[in-house]
């Protein structure tokens, strides 16, 4: 097993030093859904929800939380981030996001395509609780990173 870059030899929380790596292209992908009861499914596929544009709202939810990953997460460097993409794919009674993010530096983006991922499905549950309180969130995973040392990875 690889040894935890985020303990130092003590065994101690730390953030790792990036400034000797090179800048290379890096890209991560990842998804998630969120189950729902087919009347909020309808609901939001027809644009009849009070609160407006659900998924427009949701994509914007999910670029800002990308953006700001090193605010929420420990140990995250702040990036500057090149390319976020939030899409959604209607499935039989879920809503799948998938986030792609982009940039070239030292250190990946695996951290900020998951948290677009999470704040955009927690938006659309936000967005749709008033029809649907027992919606799911699930299956947030990485689904493929490229680019750095440890080169590329697929799901």
């Amino acid at each position: 097993m690889a040894d935890l870059t985020h303990l130092n030899a003590d065994g101690g929380a730390h953030m790792v030093d990036v400034s000797a790596k090179a800048d290379t292209a890096r890209e991560a992908v990842a998804e998630g859904r969120i189950s729902m009861s087919a009347e909020a499914l309808a609901a939001i596929r027809a644009g009849n929800m009070k609160k407006g544009d659900v998924l427009g709202t949701a994509r914007i939810a999910g670029i800002m939380a990308a953006k700001k990953t090193s605010d929420l997460i420990p140990l995250c460097h702040p990036l500057m981030l090149s390319k976020i993409s939030v899409e959604f794919e209607y499935e039989a009674a879920a809503i799948r996001v998938e986030a792609r993010v982009r940039l070239n530096g030292p250190t990946g983006v695996e951290m900020e395509a998951l948290t677009a991922v999470s704040v955009s499905l927690l938006t659309l549950y936000d967005m749709a609780k008033a029809l649907d309180k027992s919606m799911v969130i699930s299956d947030i995973r990485l689904l493929s990173k490229t680019g750095g040392k440890s080169g590329d990875w697929h799901a």
